[in-house]
């Protein structure tokens, strides 16, 4: 049987004792590391040396590329991390990385298993090129959890499909999402085995569009006796954030 691992995700921010001790608390085994440029993300002399430490402690420090002013870029890291070790305890850090970091990271955990805690601290200290944004750690409280509903991997292998098919010269009809469907084994239409082709149009609906037009994700315009589907811009974020199920 394989070992389950203790795995931190922590958005690096102006930080390291917010950071380090927790990580330290709970013993973890693997610690990602999201900042803007990856591993060559230029740090300042407190986060060189969080990092040291950390890997001085035996823990295995993985950076992962990730602009943490953007929400959903925030929510497509943590969510694919998560899908990755769906076997381990995943932790995530949403008071080190700022209010963006912290909502993404937040909702990340509510679609996957993953925990999100916040961390208490001592005192906040203002110069943040010579000091971390804070000092100490009172407690690290774990935030709670409501669940919300993902798209599952057949709508996102829809919306990933807009995205590819879709341009200036032609846009995707449904009998082209149905297709499309049926090559690929979608499991809305592979489970299913539709008599006929009025079903599969009714299981699209059900199944595929009806949902992503009430969540906003895509939009469907009627030309002629066909009708156009097309990703909005929520949807190509939704899909940044939950390709991973691809």
């Amino acid at each position: 049987m394989r070992t389950i691992d203790e795995v931190h995700v922590v958005p690096l921010g102006y930080e390291h004792d917010r950071i380090l001790r927790p990580v330290r608390k709970h013993d973890a085994d693997v610690v990602y590391l999201l900042a803007s440029d990856g591993e060559h993300t230029p740090l300042t002399p407190y986060q060189q040396a969080l990092v040291e430490e950390l890997e001085a402690d035996g823990r295995s420090i993985r950076f992962r590329e990730t602009d943490l002013s953007d929400l959903y870029d925030v929510l497509a890291v943590v969510t694919t991390v998560a899908a990755d070790h769906e076997s381990d305890v995943v932790r995530v850090n949403v008071s080190s990385g700022g209010k963006l970091a912290a909502i993404g990271s937040a909702i990340a955990c509510m679609a996957t298993d993953a925990t999100a805690y916040y961390v208490h601290v001592d005192e906040h200290v203002p110069d943040l090129e010579a000091s971390p944004r804070t000092r100490g750690m009172r407690d690290d409280e774990v935030l709670p959890s409501y669940p919300i509903e993902a798209v599952s991997r057949d709508q996102v292998a829809i919306l990933d499909y807009l995205e590819t098919t879709n341009d200036e010269t032609y846009t995707a009809k449904k009998s082209d999402l149905i297709e499309f469907a049926e090559s690929a084994a979608l499991s809305f239409i592979a489970d299913a085995d539709p008599a006929n082709d009025k079903a599969k149009f009714a299981l699209l609906n059900a199944n595929i569009v009806d949902p992503l037009v009430d969540d906003g994700y895509v939009e469907v315009e009627r030309v002629g006796r066909q009708k156009q589907i097309r990703l909005t811009e929520t949807g190509e974020n939704v899909l940044h954030a939950f390709r991973h199920k691809l």
